[in-house]
């Protein structure tokens, strides 16, 4: 059985998830405690080095980049949160940003080859959903 008990390959889904845990304290399944923060994003670079056949180093500057960029995103969500922003559309572009950052810096760790494969599991899907996003914003 897997530990991450929301098993997803759908990285902004599970960013979302992550995000509702840490927002409404840390749920619990079966008995168990969810996995915070920092786990998630041991389980996430643990996943990836597993489908994309990482190397060690590879897997450590994932897991670097998701530790550094999920607690800040969480960051900036919890003071959007603070000072009471509703507008969805805010929360939104933070997300983006930050999902947008995590992509670049797998760009520049991951092959060409393991690029690819990782693109193929959903993340060409989320990145033409941000770009459609982006394209929207400025035309208003």
């Amino acid at each position: 059985m897997n530990a991450f008990p929301l098993h997803i390959s759908f990285r902004p889904v599970l960013l979302t998830a992550v995000l509702l845990l840490c927002a409404t304290g840390a749920a619990a399944q079966d008995d168990r405690k969810a996995p915070d923060i920092l786990e998630s994003c041991e389980l996430e670079a643990d996943r990836l080095q597993r489908l994309l056949d990482l190397e060690d180093w590879q897997a450590f500057r994932v897991d670097s980049t998701l530790k550094h960029d999920y607690p800040a995103l969480n960051r900036e969500i919890e003071e959007l949160r603070s000072s009471k922003i509703s507008n969805s559309d805010i929360y939104q572009g933070v997300q983006d940003k930050w999902m947008e950052k995590i992509d670049e810096s797998y760009r520049r760790i991951f092959t060409d080859e393991q690029w690819n494969r990782y693109l193929k599991q959903g993340a060409a899907r989320a990145i033409a959903a941000r770009q459609k996003r982006y394209a929207k914003l400025n035309r208003r």
